[in-house]
């Protein structure tokens, strides 16, 4: 039977055996969250004093590409809860099957977004035309570098599933991963409707 998912097993499991990988990714998770929050915050304090500059900015933004990537993501933070799903059940090779399918669903989510920049820079979109923008540019590009962390982060638990160094019994690693990619993920549904949709 395939795996699924179920918040009463997450929840009953993180009770158990406290949160999935390592302690030290979600202090760095924490602390991430903070930073971002904290943009989010003075984005929409920003946004408050100057509403008909953003949403006529904000009006200029591909949200065809933003609603794209949005499901890019959510895939690929799917084939991720299979990776980890089939390391716990030592199927090494269907987890680098699922690692390789998010890894390059992540690749397209790059891809597409650098498109996206392409168009707007083209057009003489910058950090300095407005307040919009610097928002705009500053936080998706830190998103940006957030989801190639996550990609060499993948790139090197790949090595070690390849090479038969995780298992049922010792899989934190590809969980530790696996965290980081959702945290990744979490921060894009917020910031697409947050900069490509609410006015």
């Amino acid at each position: 039977m395939p795996p699924y998912f179920s918040w009463g097993d997450m929840i009953n499991s993180v009770s158990k055996n406290g949160p999935p990988g390592d302690l030290a990714i979600w202090i760095f998770i924490l602390a991430e969250m903070s930073v971002f929050g904290v943009l989010f915050a003075v984005y929409a304090f920003d946004r408050s004093h100057q509403v008909e500059l953003f949403n006529l900015s904000q009006a200029t933004l591909n949200r065809a590409s933003g609603f794209i990537n949005t499901l890019i993501l959510l895939t690929s933070s799917y084939f991720v809860v299979r990776a980890v799903s089939a390391i716990k059940r030592d199927d090494s090779s269907a987890c680098a099957k699922w690692l390789i399918g998010g890894m390059l669903l992540g690749l397209l989510f790059m891809t597409v977004k650098s498109f996206e920049y392409y168009e707007e820079f083209s057009a003489g979109i910058s950090m300095d035309t407005n307040d919009f923008y610097m928002f705009y540019i500053a936080l998706t590009f830190f998103h940006f570098l957030h989801v190639l962390m996550g990609l060499i982060i993948f790139g090197f638990i790949l090595l070690k599933v390849i090479r038969g160094g995780y298992s049922s019994s010792d899989h934190h690693g590809v969980e530790t991963g696996a965290s980081f990619w959702h945290m990744v993920d979490l921060l894009w549904i917020i910031l697409f409707p947050l900069i490509y949709v609410m006015h």
